[in-house]
């Protein structure tokens, strides 16, 4: 069997698989190949697929290989799916991320970090499959111990857990509210010295001619100020840059599950 028809085997088994095929499943379907070559084979079609600026693309995702359509025509694919979307609210998100970070963990570790009963968030996390129950810790009462499994890595287009961003990367995008979030608190800088903001003279009475000047004539009054809209009238989403399998509703700005 030449590679032309090993290569044609593999783009069929990605494209019948219902989720995303690991490697060692190629290799004992596909005769006399190694998993090496799988993936020169992958490649191969990846760079067929660009050359001929096709629709879609292979991504290796949650340990597998899975056929996604591309992220430009996501617009065109959504509008094959009339119904509405469910998405993970910020709570959802905010638990979701704890249990990422700190797997694995118990339900009163989660509810500790976040300061409020998670209970109802994590069955739903639990039903949609993007957690799953781990075992139980050896202590008092044997709390059940939670993970992520492979869905969450599928919908957030992740090879593996460790392809997560790295605290310091949170850092640099979200600041010291993403970070409390997962309950790590933020690190003072060399410039503070871990030191609290002091007040320097002057400020006070500055502040004080500023509050007079703007309730001078013609300054807009609190209502006035505190009445204009935003620029795009709500608040902005986080991107995301996964996109979906063939057949779904197209790339995901955010995860949709």
């Amino acid at each position: 069997m030449d590679d032309t028809q090993k290569k044609r085997i593999v783009e069929a088994l990605i494209l019948a698989a219902p989720e995303p095929i690991p490697v060692a499943r190629l290799v004992e379907i596909v005769p006399r190949v190694k998993p090496a070559r799988i993936r020169e084979l992958v490649d191969a079609l990846n760079a067929e697929y660009e050359a001929q600026d096709r629709a879609f693309e292979i991504w290796e995702v949650a340990g597998g290989y899975q056929i996604r359509t591309r992220q430009d025509l996501a617009p065109w694919v959504q509008q094959l799916h009339k119904m509405r979307v469910a998405r993970l609210s910020n709570a959802a998100l905010e638990t979701l991320s704890v249990v990422a970070y700190r797997q694995p963990i118990t339900r009163a570790e989660i509810e500790q970090v976040r300061g409020v009963d998670v209970g109802a968030t994590m069955r739903s996390l639990v039903e949609r499959k993007l957690v799953r129950i781990a075992g139980h810790r050896e202590v008092p009462g044997r709390p059940m111990l939670y993970a992520t499994t492979r869905r969450f890595l599928e919908v957030f287009g992740l090879k593996k857990i460790e392809d997560l961003p790295t605290l310091r990367d949170l850092e640099e995008l979200g600041g010291d509210e993403l970070l409390a979030s997962l309950g790590v608190p933020p690190e003072p800088s060399a410039e503070e010295g871990g030191r609290p903001d002091r007040e320097e003279p002057g400020e006070a009475e500055a502040e004080d001619g500023a509050e007079e000047e703007s309730s001078g004539p013609g300054a807009a009054s609190e209502d006035e100020r505190t009445a204009a809209p935003s620029a795009d009238g709500s608040a902005p989403e986080r991107p995301r840059s996964a996109s979906a399998p063939v057949g779904s509703p197209g790339s995901r700005p955010a995860p949709r599950i």
